[in-house]
């Protein structure tokens, strides 16, 4: 198949392509493990994101963590 015509396809319709692969992937998820197992593992690669965001952007974990820990659990 021409490379450039992938490339045209994905270029016009890539929002169709990632949207229609994340609900195969999510809807196999949900289907071999159950929904609660899937939402767990989603709510944790969101947690991941956020986190992984933050040290790209250099910003300080600890003053992140300061946020949604109790007042004096870090020493």
């Amino acid at each position: 198949m021409d490379t450039n015509l992938l490339v045209e396809i994905w270029q016009q319709h890539s929002g169709k392509i990632v949207g229609i692969a994340a609900g195969l992937l999510i809807g196999i998820c949900i289907i071999a493990f159950g929904l609660f197992h899937t939402l767990f593992v989603a709510i944790c690669a969101l947690i991941g994101y956020v986190i992984g965001k933050r040290i790209d952007e250099k910003e300080n974990l600890v003053e992140l963590l300061e946020k949604f820990l109790p007042p004096g659990y870090h020493r």
